[in-house]
């Protein structure tokens, strides 16, 4: 399993359990691996941060998400998604948007402002800073997204209210 791709210790001892190995026998083998350096989460948290930051532009909120289904531990997922710039992270959104704005081309402002700003989401970017690179974008382009009707100043600080609401739910809900 380990000659295809990098796996964390919780993939490992998932598929170990699958296995049927026994749960000491499991338990030694992750420690030897570990011992001898072939597993290392810590390692794997930080490499796919970088990898998949790089190559499909995912937020510090996707990869926190994926390094967690992955079985990371949650200090070393802080630690490696803590390690991704902030000016970067904004520096990636607004590379995403550019390269997609020329797929938008053509269409009404509504559907590419909706376009854009889902991207972004899908990417895991939170509401407001899609909005803000969005609305940077739209300007560098010469479209003047008020003229339009369409005030993204103001779904953006919509999308922060939700935004809020949201991880103070998610924050409530997890500590029970």
């Amino acid at each position: 399993m380990l000659t295809a791709a990098p796996r964390t210790s919780a993939q490992l001892a998932d598929a170990m359990r699958r296995k049927g190995v026994p749960a000491e026998a499991a338990e030694a083998v992750l420690g030897r691996l570990a011992e001898v350096g072939l597993i290392d989460d810590a390692a794997f948290a930080r490499a796919w941060v970088e990898s998949r930051h790089q190559a499909r532009g995912l937020s510090r909120r996707a990869l926190t998400a994926e390094l967690k289904r992955r079985g990371v531990p949650g200090e070393e997922v802080q630690a490696a998604v803590g390690a991704l710039d902030p000016d970067q992270e904004i520096a990636t959104a607004r590379r995403l948007v550019v390269r997609a704005m020329a797929a938008t081309r053509g269409r009404p402002l509504p559907v590419r402002v909706r376009r854009l700003v889902g991207l972004l989401a899908r990417k895991g970017y939170p509401a407001p800073l899609a909005y803000r690179v969005v609305r940077e974008a739209l300007e560098q382009e010469g479209v003047d997204t008020a003229e339009a009707g369409i005030d993204l100043d103001s779904m953006a600080e919509a999308a922060a209210t939700v935004d809020t609401a949201d991880s103070v739910a998610v924050i409530t809900e997890s500590e029970f």
